[in-house]
């Protein structure tokens, strides 16, 4: 008989946990609205480094002629010609070079030089195959769609979450929806960070994953609501974050892990969309536990219960023991 062996999984946290997460709700919520504040106030006086894709500019393909192209020869060479801000990155096969160039003052003579001092520094290891340009106008509109994108995404999914649950879990999840992307788009304005059309992925990206999280917390609240009729608002809300943070951690944990490699091994041309994955599922697993649940306990929230009886709040050991014995409030 072949021997099979028992693995048996490991719990990172016990099933008995009951970390006091409400008693800390006023001071969580705080902290989150100053970093929103802080954020817009940092959006409209920084401003964002917007990329070649906002701020308009020229698009450049290029094919090297000697064997694969030098990704760090080319922006060390290209960064001394004194036209802004030059993009670089490697497409296609090993030989394919795409080269941004930002949009120049002085309207499109300025362009055309811009264009001819990169030429002219690639010399003859490179031949030019595709030029194209983007202008103010483009740039503009791809700005607002990016814009009207994440307010769509918003909307969309408080829709979903007031149909599915309520409208105080719609409103908990929209708020926590918000600092997550207030908070990255506030990173990004903090640090100058390049903001493109990939970072508006990313951000619908977080916008997906934290909805994620705060319907998991959202559903095992409209359980234990139903479950536990009489028990206190704050402590149900406990209970609930408890019972589902191990899922929450360990979900986050793993995809922090994947985009931690891709940033530090994926190179320059996805690094700043994995900043904004990484930092964005960081504070959307903060939000889905601090923000959400906590709102409801001062929203709070349609309590299922049928008739009178006792309004005496009852601990969740109480109300389980209550159960396993076959007691039922009427």
């Amino acid at each position: 008989m072949m021997f099979i062996p028992n693995f048996k999984g490991y719990d990172f946290f016990p099933h008995n946990l009951r970390l006091p997460f409400m008693r800390y709700k006023g001071l969580a919520l705080g902290a989150s609205f100053i970093g929103m504040a802080l954020s817009l106030a940092l959006f409209f006086t920084l401003g964002l480094n917007y990329g070649v894709d906002f701020k308009g500019g020229s698009m450049l393909e290029v094919q090297s002629t000697k064997g694969p192209a030098d990704i760090g020869e080319l922006r060390e060479k290209l960064g001394k010609l004194g036209i802004g801000g030059v993009q670089i990155q490697s497409f296609g096969t090993p030989t394919d070079v795409l080269i941004r160039i930002e949009q120049q003052e002085g309207g499109e003579p300025a362009q055309q030089v811009a264009l001819k001092k990169v030429l002219d520094a690639l010399g003859t290891n490179y031949q030019q195959r595709r030029f194209e340009t983007v202008g103010a106008a483009v740039s503009s509109e791809l700005r607002w769609t990016g814009f009207y994108a994440v307010v769509a995404g918003l909307v969309a999914i408080m829709a979903y979450v007031w149909f599915r649950f309520d409208w105080q879990f719609a409103l908990g999840a929209v708020v926590s929806l918000m600092h997550d992307v207030l908070l990255t788009v506030g990173v990004f304005s903090l640090f100058q960070l390049e903001f493109d059309l990939s970072i508006v992925a990313a951000l619908l990206t977080i916008l997906g994953y934290s909805v994620n999280d705060t319907v998991v917390v959202s559903d095992r609240i409209r359980e234990n609501l139903r479950k536990y009729k009489r028990m206190e608002l704050n402590e149900l809300l406990d209970l609930s974050i408890n019972e589902t943070l191990s899922r929450t951690i360990l979900t986050g944990c793993t995809a922090v892990a994947v985009l931690l490699a891709l940033y530090i091994f994926g190179g320059e041309v996805i690094r700043n969309f994995n900043f904004a994955m990484l930092f964005g599922i960081v504070v959307g697993t903060y939000s889905s536990i601090f923000i959400g649940a906590p709102l409801l306990g001062y929203l709070g929230v349609k309590r299922e219960w049928g008739g009178g009886g006792s309004s005496k709040p009852a601990t969740a050991a109480a109300e389980r023991a209550k159960q396993r014995a076959g007691m039922v409030y009427k």
